[in-house]
């Protein structure tokens, strides 16, 4: 008996640690219990990608959207929706702007303007069951390129395209195919994804292996079969269990359909993956010292000509790309170079996934065609800034780029557009800022990151983003002098230009841009020793105002070291040498008393 709906869960690790999946054994208890299991199922998905309202159920046919699932909703979701098919209102999404109640995710301002390719069956298949991929085209893209293209076909059409490099380079893809074939063309080669995401904040391609691993195997796959490769390698980070599970069992599933192996689709094309675990070092994202780690050695970056489309994995001509770039492999095959050309700008070509995060009403990832701007994806996409508080900047690029301030929220989002402002693409990671963070704190932050990911082969970027950390540290703590600032410059532009590979060079982004356009934040905590934030707790010294206090107790109650003196509707007293800076007082003071200057 063919199924008449479908409940669709959210199974990504962010509503998988919400108890998505005891929803789901809820859901399937009471359809038993209802006599619905043969006519409705439940069906466990990847990522949808609207995070901060998670864990997110989708009804199919009905395209109803519920959000904050919990399990206890299980019983109203079958009851109501599935017996009698009322919309359960309360778990309905509610637009913060009006008040309104859309149960249509395309109706939301978080979805409206957002193109899916490389999520296009995240959130809308079993990422564990190949027959739903298969029901999506899956794998007919490889089909195609075996059956009806030449491998200089298939170069030629993603050249076409204009597809680059998502994993922040953004180097042309079909060019990087094309090289790595015409290079001892005839001999072994290798096909690597890189699915070492590192940076803070970003969770992109983690998302399109645990929602969508098939996507990615049927395009290395295409790749190998344009490049003349027979093996494929999967270099993914080892803290992502459930992307490693999915992938596994994809490529379990592939194997036995006959679409990795022998003679895949009868063509005399073999073609296999396996994969290779990252122990978490960012360096591994440079595409050198992740084929080092490959191989078991250290994961260090080497001096480049020659490049792995030359001399990569065992000596052997080698392409990388990340799992964005292949996620949108098999679309264009399918499409035509005409279709994903047609979207985006001149020079970048197609869309980009962004991980939206920090002080943003709607936290997730988005897909949205190049050309977007950053005040589309704050304001519309994204919902605007928490709580009501004032836009600041926001990090792109994670620790590789830079800050873009409210001047340049009209800029463009392309390769191009954000490196002529300071920042650059990187894998996707998209920070967003209030008045409340502190700009010295947050290139702090990054600098601590970068020099401890450093791998510590040159110099430059061994010793200079230590050095770099040093000054910002001694600022934060109010030891900072004047000559600092031009000292972090200098150092900063050294290391750029002198730093043996990507990581070392972009490391002082987010230092030189938070100079440029917060260079007053440094300097009121070096001259002034203050901390207008509260974010640089040394530089904090909270006091009571006793004109506005009222003795109301509120900021004793909540002090967690006890440092608050004063008897009910009497003026209190902060000990300073008890006082650990928390700020916990001056949230709770409802009377503006407690002063943070």
């Amino acid at each position: 008996m063919s199924m008449e709906r479908k409940i669709l869960v959210c199974g990504g690790t962010g509503c998988i640690s919400s108890d998505s999946e005891k929803i789901i054994k809820n859901l399937e208890i009471l359809l038993k219990h209802h006599g619905q299991d043969e006519n409705v199922k439940v069906v466990k998905t990847g990522c949808f990608g609207f995070c901060g309202q998670g864990p997110i159920v989708k009804i199919e046919p009905d395209n109803v959207f519920y959000v904050k699932v919990g399990p206890k909703d299980a019983k109203d979701i079958v009851e109501m929706h599935i017996m009698k098919n009322e919309q359960v209102d309360r778990i309905l999404y509610e637009d913060p702007k009006t008040g309104e109640k859309i149960h249509e995710h395309k109706d939301m301002s978080f979805y409206a303007k957002q193109h899916r390719i490389a999520l296009r069956n995240c959130g809308e298949i079993d990422p564990e069951d190949i027959s739903d991929y298969l029901a999506n085209k899956g794998y007919e893209a490889l089909k195609k390129a075996l059956k009806q293209l030449s491998r200089d076909e298939v170069i030629d059409t993603i050249k076409k395209s204009g597809l680059r490099g998502r994993g922040g380079g953004g180097f042309p893809t079909g060019l990087k195919w094309e090289i790595t074939k015409n290079s001892r063309d005839g001999e072994q080669k290798y096909v690597i994804c890189n699915a070492d995401e590192g940076d803070p904040g970003a969770f992109m391609d983690r998302s399109i292996l645990e929602g969508d691993a098939h996507s990615v195997i049927e395009a290395m796959a295409i790749g190998g079969y344009a490049m003349g490769a027979q093996n494929g390698v999967v270099y993914i980070r080892a803290e992502y269990p459930l992307a490693i599970n999915r992938l596994k069992i994809a490529l379990n599933q592939a194997r036995e359909k006959g679409f990795l192996g022998k003679d895949i689709f009868g063509s005399g094309f073999n073609f296999d993956i396996e994969i290779r675990y990252g122990a978490g070092a960012f360096v591994c994202g440079e595409e050198t010292a992740l084929i080092h780690s490959v191989e078991g050695s250290r994961g260090e970056p080497t001096v480049k000509p020659p490049y792995p489309s030359e001399c990569g994995l065992n000596g052997q001509p080698t392409c990388v790309n990340n799992v964005e770039t292949f996620a949108n492999i098999p679309p264009i095959i399918l499409n035509g170079s005409e279709w994903f050309a047609s979207i985006g700008t001149e020079k970048s070509k197609g869309t980009k996934v962004f991980a939206l995060a920090g002080k943003i009403n709607n936290i997730g990832l988005v897909e949205v065609p190049m050309g977007t701007t950053l005040r589309e994806i704050v304001y519309e996409i994204g919902g605007g800034i928490m709580d009501g508080h004032k836009f600041k900047a926001v990090q792109t690029g994670g620790p590789s780029g830079g800050v873009i301030t409210e001047a340049d929220l009209d800029t463009p989002i392309d390769y191009e557009s954000l490196k002529e402002i300071g920042s650059m693409m990187g894998s996707g990671g998209m920070i967003v800022m209030d008045e409340n963070d502190c700009m010295v704190n947050i290139a702090k932050f990054y600098l601590d990151f970068t020099q401890d990911e450093s791998c510590g082969k040159c110099t430059p970027c061994r010793v200079g983003t230590k050095r770099m950390y040093e000054i910002l540290d001694r600022i934060t703590k109010g030891k900072g002098v004047p000559e600092d600032l031009d000292n972090l410059v200098q150092i900063g532009n050294m290391i750029k230009d002198s730093a043996l590979c990507g990581l070392g060079q972009t490391a002082p982004n987010p230092v030189l841009s938070t100079l440029k356009y917060f260079r007053d934040e440094y300097e009121d905590h070096i001259n002034k020793k203050y901390c207008k934030t509260g974010k640089c707790k040394t530089l904090v010294k909270y006091s009571i105002d006793p004109e506005k206090c009222v003795g109301c107790t509120a900021c004793a109650r909540v002090c967690p070291v006890e440092c608050i003196e004063g008897a009910p509707k009497k003026v209190h007293v902060i000990d300073h040498e008890k006082c650990i800076k928390c700020g916990a007082c001056y949230d709770a003071c409802k009377f503006d008393a407690v002063i943070r200057p």
